[in-house]
């Protein structure tokens, strides 16, 4: 199904209203956290399991896996 297409008129669009930048600069939308290099031994059924989820979001798998150990870390730091 396709979506419709937009008929864009040369007339005017109405009234428009200019509102403040509210967007954060660059440097404020990326936070760097500290990080560490590790190595360990994972099964290869783990690693394929990451590998496929990660390629469906378009991410890198090592984000993945490191976004799952920050994520338990955080829930069990709380208790």
């Amino acid at each position: 199904m396709r979506k419709p297409t937009v008929k864009y008129s040369k007339g005017e669009i109405g009234r428009v209203r200019i509102v403040d930048d509210f967007l954060p600069s660059p440097d404020q939308l990326v936070l760097r956290e500290n990080n560490v290099k590790v190595t360990i031994s994972l099964s290869q059924r783990s690693v394929d399991f990451f590998k496929r989820a990660a390629a469906k979001q378009k991410v890198p798998y090592q984000r993945m896996i490191r976004a799952l150990v920050d994520a338990y870390a955080e829930k069990q730091g709380k208790g």
